[in-house]
């Protein structure tokens, strides 16, 4: 078990030295560095531009679709209105059919109640008139009639 740890730290110091020992860059590793250095620059230069154009081209559609939300936002809301305006006259129509309706029935109840109670009253002050015919034919006939005035006194119709 401890001989893994071992070996592998063996073999780590046999291979630093040897790096360790490496000269310093050779003329044609500096202008090799040189060239890619430059080379990166100019791809780094040309992703930039790039990067800015789909940025512009990015901004560009957002702009265009924020623009035809806005319309599009408009035109529903200006439906939208044109619905509620319409509701509200459905409503008020009804309404003021619904309250006329009711007027209506209220006042042919009331003339129906008339015209429905002018006979029963008609019929009661006939009733009455007779009645009072009846009790003066009554009161006459007790002046002959001793007994019936003695009925009529029990009743306290005299």
């Amino acid at each position: 078990m401890i001989k893994y740890p071992v070996v592998f730290f063996l073999s780590l110091l046999l291979f630093v030295p040897r790096y360790a020992l490496c000269e310093g860059f050779s003329q044609e590793d500096k202008e090799r560095l040189i060239r890619l250095e430059t080379k990166v620059e100019e791809g780094q230069k040309a992703l930039q531009r790039q990067i800015d154009g789909l940025s512009n081209t990015t901004q560009r559609q957002l702009d265009a679709l924020t623009a035809t939300t806005h319309r599009q936002i408009e035109g529903l809301s200006v439906g939208l209105q044109r619905q509620i305006d319409d509701l509200r006259t459905l409503l008020l129509w009804g309404f003021g059919i619904l309250f006329g309706g009711m007027g209506l029935l209220i006042g042919f109840v009331i003339w129906d109640r008339r015209t429905a109670l002018e006979p029963v009253i008609r019929k009661y002050r006939d009733i009455e008139d007779k009645e009072e015919k009846f009790l003066k034919v009554l009161k006459e006939y007790s002046n002959v009639e001793p007994k019936l005035a003695e009925i009529l006194r029990s009743f306290n119709l005299l």
